[in-house]
């Protein structure tokens, strides 16, 4: 199991070379630069800070130092925030950004789930049509709209809540909320197509015909089952929303790397881009890592092969 880990993160190393070279190749060719300003600067001065900052070389040479630094593990100085480095600015934002993408998952798992499962349950009643309602809805409300009303209702109107900054577990709940309701309406839908494709199987009619309990069927043998699918589409379902909260960051007032990542895009800080970039590309490696070994346990008949080259085998 430990190889397998490793060859997988192996395999993702030229995925995140890849990414990092089209992020910085996608950068230096639009048009423009980060030192262009409504009021231009002295073309002395800002030779001197294009050559600061290397900007002043060949494309090729740019990408080769930056390369270089990244192996060092220096991301550079931020062109925005001056005196500052790239990676102070990630210490300090990506454990914020983390937290809520955590808290957010934990919204969508427990939002989800019982939805999808209380929907199988009253299957064809009103509470299936409700859970689809309000899956449906959830899915296709943005997640800006529901912050919006979340800060309406519990902040302005109930005062319960407050609607903006990072000074606790209250001023998690809203921005977690709203980053969750929409995956968690994904994964209600996808748990009761699941369900009910295994309630169909022969093994349920086997327990059912021992006399168990329906909520014991469901629960114990059916939805260990139907776990699989749900597990398969969680490893990017977890990055996306700890690497996706970028406009509930600012809504927020959050200072995560979203929020930074807003700014360093409008200012055309390249290092700070490349380096949220990275911490996101590698976050999506890992957690696809983390659910095909999740995956493994759940699954007995998928089975590693290491010897063939660390890939799985149903």
């Amino acid at each position: 199991m430990l190889g397998y880990f490793f060859k997988r993160v192996l395999h993702g190393l030229p995925v995140i070379l890849v990414v990092a070279t089209l992020t910085f190749l996608i950068l230096r060719l639009v048009p423009g630069g980060p030192f262009d300003r409504d009021k231009k600067l002295p073309p002395e001065i800002l030779a001197n800070i294009e050559a600061k900052y290397h900007l002043d070389k060949t494309l090729a040479q740019q990408y080769l130092l930056y390369l270089k630094q990244v192996v060092k593990g220096d991301l550079g100085p931020s062109y925005k925030y001056v005196g500052r480095n790239v990676s102070d600015i990630l210490k300090e934002t990506f454990p914020v950004s983390l937290t809520l993408g955590l808290c957010a998952v934990l919204v969508t798992l427990a939002l989800g789930i019982p939805a999808g499962v209380l929907s199988v349950v009253g299957r064809d009643t009103w509470i299936d049509r409700a859970c689809i309602f309000l899956a449906t809805l959830g899915i296709s409300l943005p997640s800006f709209v529901i912050g919006t009303l979340l800060i309406l209702v519990f902040s302005h109107q109930l005062q319960w809540l407050p609607p903006a900054l990072w000074e606790g577990p209250r001023h998690i709940v809203m921005p977690a909320f709203a980053l969750g309701a929409g995956f968690a309406g994904y994964i209600a839908r996808l748990t009761r197509s699941t369900l009910l494709e295994v309630m169909e199987q022969d093994f349920i009619r086997t327990a059912r015909a021992k006399g168990l309990r329906e909520s014991t069927v469901i629960l114990k043998h059916a939805l260990i089952n139907a776990a699989s699918p749900i597990v398969s589409v969680m490893g990017p379902l977890t990055a996306g929303l700890v690497v996706g909260s970028f406009v509930i960051e600012y809504i927020f007032s959050i200072p995560g790397m979203g929020n930074y990542f807003i700014t360093a895009v409008t200012n055309r800080d390249y290092p700070l881009i490349m380096g949220v970039t990275l911490v996101y590309a590698v976050l999506v490696v890992l957690a696809n890592i983390l659910v095909d070994l999740v995956y493994i346990k759940l699954d007995p008949r998928v089975k590693l092969i290491e010897s063939a080259g660390g890939g799985k085998k149903a």
